[in-house]
């Protein structure tokens, strides 16, 4: 016998109910017409991952129940189909506001709730914060599907033994994993030797269900799998896509097979590239901005976001603005236009020059006898960061900020200057790696959008701020190979300072970056959300003190 199971890989919208209801209602009347029997839905699909301080109001609960209703209700005529959907539950009728609830998933079948079960494992780390608003389940799920007994998981309890363990023990021929896992480079890999553990252990083969889409500063990149009882992978999604994935289980006896096709994998800077795409096209479409807008400065971070806004939105939906002051070099003007035209975006050009100099003479009182230093370099940034929102003001696009990681850990940045906007598009790319996704999007267009985007020459200058006299980053920074290892090292993996010296680098680089990152906390606070693509960023997984002493 065989059972055709198929994951609904879908994008859900946070708090669209309604909507989400009717996109898992049509992936069901679609995988039923196609010959599944049983539909598997993400993590949390009726309401979208992460609702945050949402599933702490009655309302939203109440409204969550009444989606599920509706997606019961309209799928009753698809007669033996099983839908598994994961949905928020409170534990008690007419629970009071900041009551906890189960992050649940119920069995939908014939227009009936048959079971409701738990998560049981509550991820409290990295950009989790379950505890916050769930309570643990304790019993384990079966059902039955044509034939097969089918243990259910929701996410963190696959990351643990003792879920599958005891979902075995309950009869389960075949584990169900619902998912919302949030990327990062290497997840993908990951969560398959993970899941091949949990398969070891049980000799059961596994079918994993994962949500795609961006989620504020999160992205979740799909790449749902199977599993055969040897480990084996029998079948993959593809990534950063929606797609309803079938996989083909034949039983007979004790013996289950999983048939699928495979994705191909992809390179890490592949990966890197969708999760950027999909992070900018998501926010800025579920949030309902009519397009983007970025200064552009003939640089290599405003050029990468540039590259990265118009494979996610469409040239007709990029603007730049080119904002020379008295230091911009010539090949900065030559460079941003031309890459403006290869991508054709539209292009602006404003002086900064004349507010520039009005700044300075309404201050020259008080700067009287004074030199100049970084308050006039800030200055300049602050002047493009107020064109830039006034543009964003009157045409409702939204302000892509084009700063990376290492200057956002460094503060080699501007506040109300250029970390004034909407979404920090890089803000989790260090420099190091914004050179290399350059150049891979230089040999590559995954997205049609124009071979060789970025002009040569922005890649290979050495990168300046160009806000005095032959100004070069280098100036004010170690090399970013050191000090992008440095901030790895001791933003990434809390490795302590006298660790990271011990390994090799040198101790005033370590102790400047590391003073720098403690520094700039304040900086950090105001900028804008941005999206997160390693294992921790300066967002919902970095939560240090502003006002602190530890130094180690």
């Amino acid at each position: 016998m065989t059972l055709s199971i198929c994951t609904a890989q879908l994008n859900f919208v946070v708090g669209d109910m309604p909507g989400n209801a009717q996109k898992i209602i049509a992936a069901a009347r679609e995988a039923y017409a196609q010959g599944a029997r049983l539909l598997l839905t993400p993590e949390l699909a009726i309401c979208g991952y992460a609702a945050e301080d949402l599933f702490l109001r009655p309302a939203f609960i109440a409204a969550c129940d009444d989606a599920v209703k509706t997606v019961a209700r309209e799928t009753a005529g698809l007669k033996g189909l099983a839908i598994v959907l994961g949905h928020p539950q409170a534990l008690a009728h007419d629970a009071p506001a900041f009551s906890a609830c189960h992050n649940a998933a119920s069995l939908l079948r014939d227009g009936h709730i048959e079971q409701t079960y738990a998560k049981r494992e509550l991820p409290n780390y990295q950009v989790f914060d379950e505890r916050r608003y769930f309570v643990a389940g304790t019993e384990p799920c079966v059902f039955e599907v044509e034939g097969v007994r089918v243990g259910l998981l929701v996410c963190e309890d696959a990351w643990f033994a003792e879920p599958a363990r005891s979902t075995a023990a309950a009869g389960a021929q075949l584990l169900a994993v619902i998912n919302a896992s949030p990327f990062h480079l290497g997840k993908s890999a990951e969560r398959e030797a993970t899941m091949r553990a949990r398969v070891a252990e049980t000799g059961l083969p596994l079918v994993y269900a994962h949500l795609v889409g961006g989620q504020d500063e999160v992205v979740f990149e799909g790449r749902s799998f199977a599993l055969n009882a040897d480990g084996s992978v029998a079948g993959r999604g593809p990534g950063f896509e929606e797609k309803l994935v079938f996989a083909r289980v034949h039983h007979a006896q004790a013996a289950i097979k999983i048939e699928a096709d495979i994705a191909p994998e992809k390179s890490l800077e592949a990966d890197l590239w969708d999760a950027l795409v999909l992070g900018v096209r998501d926010y800025v479409g579920k949030n309902g901005f009519p397009g983007a807008l970025l200064g552009l400065s003939g640089g290599i971070d405003s050029a990468l976001v540039l590259a990265i806004a118009v494979d996610a939105l469409g040239a007709d939906k990029v603007r730049t603005v080119m904002m020379p002051s008295p230091y911009t070099a010539d090949i900065s003007w030559i460079d941003a236009r031309d890459m403006a035209e290869r991508l054709g975006v539209r292009y602006d050009e404003i002086s900064i020059k004349p507010q520039f100099e009005a700044f300075k003479a309404a201050l020259a009182g008080d700067f009287a006898g004074l030199p100049e230093d970084t308050t006039e370099e800030n200055l300049q940034a602050r002047i493009r960061g107020t064109l830039l929102m006034a543009l964003s003001n009157k045409f409702g696009a939204i302000v892509l900020t084009t700063g990376n990681k290492s200057e956002m850990s460094t503060g080699y940045c501007t506040l109300y200057g250029d970390m004034a906007g909407g979404f920090a598009v890089i803000k989790d790319v260090a420099k190091t790696r914004v050179f290399d996704l350059a150049r891979w999007r230089n040999a590559n267009d995954p997205y049609g959008t124009g071979a060789n985007p970025i002009p040569e020459r922005i890649i290979t200058r050495p990168p300046s701020a160009e806000l005095r006299p032959d100004q070069k980053d280098q100036d004010s920074l170690p090399p970013y190979e050191v000090l992008d290892a440095i901030v790895a090292r001791y933003m990434e993996n809390d490795e302590p300072i006298e660790s990271i010296i011990a390994s090799g680098f040198a101790r005033a680089d370590v102790e400047r970056v590391t003073r720098l990152i403690k520094l700039n906390e304040y900086k950090r606070r105001q900028a804008p959300v941005g999206i997160r693509v390693t294992r921790r960023s300066f967002g919902k997984d970095w939560r240090y003190p502003i006002t602190n002493k530890f130094r180690a």
